[in-house]
């Protein structure tokens, strides 16, 4: 039987991603190649016309992908990101929901949908991952 992680052994190993941790990305579910990251929107994370700055929506998907694609083995890395950006951000928070569309041998296609605390879609984001291991 293959050891699993729990989420908190997770959580403990992507503190070393300061610069997502540090700026609010909290990791609240992993699973078989997916995962769901949240950010609680503070003022700090809001450009100069009070929206949601764009960088923080990427920033909380690639974290999203980074933990779905190595939570039970690191060595995959982001070769390649398209973000589309489809609303700005209601209410207080952000959560990036990572799903695995194909893991390969040498690659992987994630897809990471961007949602605020109503619901909304605010942004999409795909992922070609290198399995770099």
């Amino acid at each position: 039987m293959e050891y699993k992680k729990t989420l908190e052994e997770v959580k403990n190993q992507f503190k070393a991603d300061r610069f997502a941790t540090e700026n609010g990305a909290v990791i609240e579910e992993i699973g078989d190649h997916c995962a769901t990251c949240s950010l609680v929107i503070t003022d700090s994370h809001r450009n100069a016309m009070g929206a949601v700055m764009g960088g923080v929506y990427f920033m909380l998907a690639d974290f999203a992908f980074a933990v779905a694609a190595n939570w039970e083995k690191m060595g995959c890395v982001s070769l390649r990101s398209d973000i589309s950006f489809l609303g700005s951000a209601k209410g207080e928070k952000l959560v990036a929901k990572a799903t695995c569309v194909k893991d390969g041998k040498t690659t992987a296609c994630y897809h990471v949908d961007v949602t605020d605390s109503l619901g909304n879609l605010a942004a999409t984001v795909t992922v070609t991952g290198y399995h770099a291991r």
